[in-house]
Protein backbone atom coordinates (compact mmCIF):
# COMPACT_ATOMS: atom_id res chain seq x y z
CA UNK A 1 0.00 0.00 0.00
CA UNK A 2 0.73 3.42 -0.62
CA UNK A 3 1.00 6.38 1.04
CA UNK A 4 -0.26 8.63 -1.95
CA UNK A 5 -4.01 8.77 -1.80
CA UNK A 6 -4.77 9.01 -5.41
CA UNK A 7 -2.78 5.56 -5.62
CA UNK A 8 -4.24 4.11 -2.64
CA UNK A 9 -7.76 5.14 -4.33
CA UNK A 10 -6.81 3.58 -7.10
CA UNK A 11 -5.67 0.28 -6.08
CA UNK A 12 -8.79 0.33 -3.74
CA UNK A 13 -11.09 0.94 -7.43
CA UNK A 14 -8.67 -1.74 -9.22
CA UNK A 15 -9.00 -4.46 -6.21
CA UNK A 16 -12.61 -3.91 -5.10
CA UNK A 17 -14.57 -1.75 -7.27
CA UNK A 18 -16.37 1.62 -7.04
CA UNK A 19 -18.17 1.07 -4.10
CA UNK A 20 -15.17 0.50 -2.08
CA UNK A 21 -13.52 3.60 -3.80
CA UNK A 22 -16.25 5.65 -2.73
CA UNK A 23 -16.07 4.06 0.83
CA UNK A 24 -12.17 5.25 0.73
CA UNK A 25 -13.68 8.61 -0.66
CA UNK A 26 -16.00 8.83 2.06
CA UNK A 27 -13.35 8.13 5.33
CA UNK A 28 -11.81 11.35 4.25
CA UNK A 29 -15.04 14.05 4.44
CA UNK A 30 -17.45 14.97 7.20
CA UNK A 31 -20.52 14.75 4.80
CA UNK A 32 -22.32 11.21 5.40
CA UNK A 33 -23.10 10.37 1.54
CA UNK A 34 -20.62 10.24 -1.13
CA UNK A 35 -22.07 8.80 -4.72
CA UNK A 36 -21.63 8.53 -8.45
CA UNK A 37 -25.07 9.32 -10.45
CA UNK A 38 -25.05 8.68 -14.18
CA UNK A 39 -27.21 10.61 -16.60
CA UNK A 40 -30.43 9.15 -18.07
CA UNK A 41 -32.07 12.16 -20.74
CA UNK A 42 -33.41 14.29 -17.75
CA UNK A 43 -32.74 12.34 -14.56
CA UNK A 44 -29.86 11.00 -12.35
CA UNK A 45 -29.50 7.73 -11.18
CA UNK A 46 -27.72 6.60 -8.65
CA UNK A 47 -24.86 4.06 -9.42
CA UNK A 48 -23.51 3.97 -6.44
CA UNK A 49 -24.02 5.45 -3.15
CA UNK A 50 -22.29 5.60 0.26
CA UNK A 51 -23.63 5.91 3.39
CA UNK A 52 -21.64 6.64 6.69
CA UNK A 53 -24.65 6.11 8.96
CA UNK A 54 -23.57 1.85 7.59
CA UNK A 55 -27.42 1.77 5.70
CA UNK A 56 -26.74 -1.23 2.92
CA UNK A 57 -29.43 -0.29 0.73
CA UNK A 58 -29.58 3.14 -1.14
CA UNK A 59 -32.59 5.41 0.12
CA UNK A 60 -35.51 5.30 -2.41
CA UNK A 61 -35.58 9.39 -2.80
CA UNK A 62 -31.52 8.90 -3.49
CA UNK A 63 -32.08 6.49 -6.04
CA UNK A 64 -33.36 8.50 -8.78
CA UNK A 65 -33.21 12.13 -9.10
CA UNK A 66 -34.76 14.34 -11.53
CA UNK A 67 -32.13 16.46 -13.84
CA UNK A 68 -34.39 19.89 -12.51
CA UNK A 69 -34.59 19.17 -8.82
CA UNK A 70 -30.92 18.22 -8.11
CA UNK A 71 -28.16 19.84 -7.01
CA UNK A 72 -26.03 18.20 -9.67
CA UNK A 73 -27.67 20.39 -12.47
CA UNK A 74 -25.39 23.07 -11.49
CA UNK A 75 -22.60 20.73 -11.85
CA UNK A 76 -23.44 20.28 -15.42
CA UNK A 77 -23.57 23.78 -15.99
CA UNK A 78 -20.63 24.82 -14.52
CA UNK A 79 -18.29 22.40 -14.12
CA UNK A 80 -18.51 22.19 -10.25
CA UNK A 81 -20.73 23.04 -7.22
CA UNK A 82 -20.18 23.43 -3.54
CA UNK A 83 -22.37 24.28 -0.69
CA UNK A 84 -21.06 23.91 3.03
CA UNK A 85 -25.01 25.84 3.82
CA UNK A 86 -27.84 25.50 1.72
CA UNK A 87 -29.73 26.95 3.56
CA UNK A 88 -28.38 30.36 3.64
CA UNK A 89 -26.87 29.67 -0.23
CA UNK A 90 -28.16 32.54 -2.38
CA UNK A 91 -27.25 30.73 -5.54
CA UNK A 92 -29.84 28.22 -4.00
CA UNK A 93 -33.18 30.51 -3.68
CA UNK A 94 -36.06 28.78 -5.26
CA UNK A 95 -35.02 25.62 -5.10
CA UNK A 96 -36.91 23.09 -3.34
CA UNK A 97 -34.17 21.55 -1.69
CA UNK A 98 -32.38 24.46 -0.64
CA UNK A 99 -32.08 24.06 3.18
CA UNK A 100 -33.13 20.24 3.25
CA UNK A 101 -29.66 19.17 1.09
CA UNK A 102 -27.19 21.15 3.93
CA UNK A 103 -23.95 20.46 2.31
CA UNK A 104 -23.10 19.36 -1.05
CA UNK A 105 -19.68 18.94 -2.92
CA UNK A 106 -20.12 17.97 -6.79
CA UNK A 107 -17.80 17.69 -9.93
CA UNK A 108 -18.39 16.31 -13.44
CA UNK A 109 -18.12 12.87 -14.49
CA UNK A 110 -16.40 12.69 -18.22
CA UNK A 111 -17.01 9.73 -20.73
CA UNK A 112 -15.63 9.19 -23.84
CA UNK A 113 -14.82 11.97 -26.15
CA UNK A 114 -15.36 14.55 -23.29
CA UNK A 115 -19.33 13.35 -23.17
CA UNK A 116 -20.71 14.05 -19.90
CA UNK A 117 -21.67 10.43 -17.85
CA UNK A 118 -22.87 11.83 -14.71
CA UNK A 119 -21.78 13.20 -11.62
CA UNK A 120 -19.51 12.39 -8.42
CA UNK A 121 -20.53 14.39 -5.14
CA UNK A 122 -20.41 14.12 -1.57
CA UNK A 123 -23.74 15.21 0.41
CA UNK A 124 -24.99 15.53 3.61
CA UNK A 125 -28.56 16.86 4.88
CA UNK A 126 -26.68 18.69 7.54
CA UNK A 127 -23.96 21.88 7.11
CA UNK A 128 -20.79 20.37 6.32
CA UNK A 129 -17.52 22.03 4.96
CA UNK A 130 -14.83 20.47 2.63
CA UNK A 131 -11.19 21.49 2.73
CA UNK A 132 -9.96 23.47 0.11
CA UNK A 133 -6.78 20.75 -0.73
CA UNK A 134 -9.77 17.98 -0.62
CA UNK A 135 -11.65 19.48 -3.48
CA UNK A 136 -8.40 20.10 -5.25
CA UNK A 137 -7.62 16.29 -5.09
CA UNK A 138 -11.52 15.04 -5.64
CA UNK A 139 -10.89 17.03 -9.48
CA UNK A 140 -8.19 14.64 -9.64
CA UNK A 141 -10.98 12.03 -8.68
CA UNK A 142 -13.21 12.74 -11.00
CA UNK A 143 -11.24 12.23 -13.63
CA UNK A 144 -10.50 8.72 -12.23
CA UNK A 145 -14.16 7.71 -11.46
CA UNK A 146 -15.43 7.11 -14.90
CA UNK A 147 -13.02 4.25 -15.44
CA UNK A 148 -14.72 2.39 -12.86
CA UNK A 149 -18.51 3.46 -13.82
Amino acid sequence: MTNDPYSALEDTLKREGLKAGLAWLNSRVPHRFTAVYLLDKLVLKSRAVVDKDGEAATPPVLAEVPLETSFCQYVLRDGHFITGESGQDKRLDGHPYQGVMGSYVGLPLQGGGDSLMGTFCHFDFENRQLPEDEFAFLQRVARLLPRYV
